[in-house]
């Protein structure tokens, strides 16, 4: 009996010891996320955002939501939000709005999204293209099957994570060469572009933008591709790494 209390008793504390280190690993408790989503509905911005909204909530962090470009502009607000997850394909954004964003990102601010909702948000704004590193510019054969090949194996956004698959738009994309690429793609070049058969095309990357820390993904056309596990992880875990970003920027280190 006493070998078997003695035994309970050390099975309880490695228990705690583990709950204390998932605790001191979840990095999202406490941090403020402003999720932003709106312009064109083909991405279903709403449907994705009500997806990440519960597992944000669920790890502890305060969740802000937005329909309005203009949430931009409040500089009191965005001084306090540690990362801004954007679902906003297309449309226009004023030079005001643009500036709130940029200047928050540039002063240690995270922004991340996927796909059209970051990659291809106001076409006419360069500076915003700067900031996040890359801009769509086609999707040959729309909803096509591809694989997504892991490049950086040891980047904790993409550790332990192996080639997978997609049926879904394969984004093609203008990339800034300084970004940091996590996962590939390759076109075969047949889906009406023999021409680009063999190009490798980054997918998954993160980079900095002054103090700010962006990550981006182009996968998920729609809600129902955050179902493919991989996919749905890589932005969870391009999350946790962006949401860092102020503390990363005080601290001068970055991982």
């Amino acid at each position: 009996m006493r070998r078997l209390i003695i035994t309970m008793l050390a099975v309880v504390v490695v228990l705690c010891v583990s709950c204390q280190a998932t605790a001191s690993d979840n990095v999202l408790q406490g941090k403020k996320v402003l999720l932003v989503y709106g312009g064109w509905d083909g991405h279903q911005p709403r449907e994705c955002m009500e997806l990440l909204k519960p597992w944000l909530e669920s790890e502890g962090a305060i969740v802000e939501t937005s329909t309005d470009l203009n949430v931009y502009t409040d500089k009191a607000l965005m001084q306090t939000i540690d990362l801004v997850v954007q679902c906003w394909t297309m449309g226009t954004i004023t030079g005001e709005q643009e500036s709130g964003l940029t200047e928050a990102v540039r002063g240690g601010m995270g922004l991340a999204g996927w796909h059209g909702g970051l990659g291809d948000a106001f076409r006419n704004n360069t500076e915003y293209q700067f900031m996040v590193g890359g801009q769509w510019v086609a999707h040959p054969g729309g909803t096509v099957d591809y694989d997504v090949d892991i490049k950086d194996k040891k980047d904790p956004v993409t550790k332990g994570l192996k080639r997978f698959h997609m049926k879904s738009e394969q984004y093609y994309m203008h990339v800034d060469p300084s970004v940091k690429v996590l996962a590939t793609t390759t076109f075969d070049g047949e889906a009406g572009a023999p021409w680009i058969k063999g190009v490798v095309m980054p997918v998954v990357w993160k980079k900095h933008y002054g103090s700010g820390r962006v990550f981006y993904s182009s996968l998920c056309h729609s809600a129902s591709d955050f179902e493919v596990p991989e996919a749905l992880e890589i932005m969870k875990r391009g999350i946790e790494w962006a949401v860092l970003s102020r503390e990363s920027a005080k601290t001068g280190k970055d991982k």
